[in-house]
């Protein structure tokens, strides 16, 4: 079995509203067994014009725990929360 990662880009666009999100977002990513690997932190871009702001990179064990963590009543009270303040741009990857 695969693992799969959920790559998010985003654009923060009201940070307290967003702080409900997180808190939110992480009791999602924990209550699924989301591995942390990237929350935030420096970008520096290597090629390409690609300028993503605010970067979030989660490991799950498969595809489709990816998909239930997305798919979640946590996760969904956390896309709530973020409703207008964020623009997110976000992939499902299967990894190997």
């Amino acid at each position: 079995m695969s693992s799969a990662y959920i790559l998010a880009n985003v654009q923060v666009t009201n940070p307290v509203q967003y702080g409900e999100y997180i808190k939110f977002s992480s009791q999602a990513m924990q209550a699924h067994g989301a591995e942390v690997c990237v929350r935030g932190g420096k970008v520096e871009v290597l090629e390409g014009d690609w300028a993503p702001e605010r970067v979030v990179l989660l490991k799950f064990p498969s595809l489709a725990a990816a998909k239930a963590f997305y798919e979640s009543p946590e996760y969904s009270q956390a896309r709530q929360a973020r409703a207008g303040a964020a623009v997110m741009r976000m992939v499902l990857i299967e990894g190997v």
